[in-house]
């Protein structure tokens, strides 16, 4: 079932936020929100993921009825890719080195941007790159 496109530009709104704060406090904490956030983003969709329940119970409500949609998997794929920069963050910030937590979060950072500011996903777009590369290998 395809999902409203609204949705994850809403999200990845959110998550520059957050990931904004994290860069700029240091915080451990809200990185790992985050992370959780992109985990329940990539194993359940993002309708899942916090900002998904948000965008659907009090955003989409205000904004009306979606007139496009898009296929759930490229921004499932984009919160893994996501997940997997917000947990090398959560190395760096916690155990060091610094320099890798605060890499890390600004990569994920700039991908949500880009996101939400462009409607541009880069996670989405590795996801279809990687399907052409797979599907023409089989």
């Amino acid at each position: 079932m395809d999902i409203d496109v609204r949705g994850p530009r809403f999200g990845a709104a959110v998550t520059t936020v957050v990931l904004a704060a994290a860069l700029i406090t240091g915080s451990f904490w809200l990185l790992a929100w985050q992370t959780l956030a992109f985990a329940l983003g990539a194993a359940g969709g993002v309708g899942r993921s916090p900002y998904g329940l948000l965008f659907r119970k009090v955003v989409r409500p205000r904004i009306g009825p979606p007139t496009e949609f898009e296929a759930p998997e490229p921004p499932r794929f984009a919160q893994a890719v996501g997940l997997s920069f917000a947990a090398v963050g959560l190395v760096g910030y916690g155990i060091g080195p610094a320099w890798l937590g605060l890499a890390a979060t600004g990569a994920a950072l700039a991908a949500a941007f880009l996101n939400a500011t462009f409607s541009y996903c880069l996670g989405c777009e590795m996801y279809l790159l990687v399907r052409r590369v797979t599907v023409r290998a089989e």
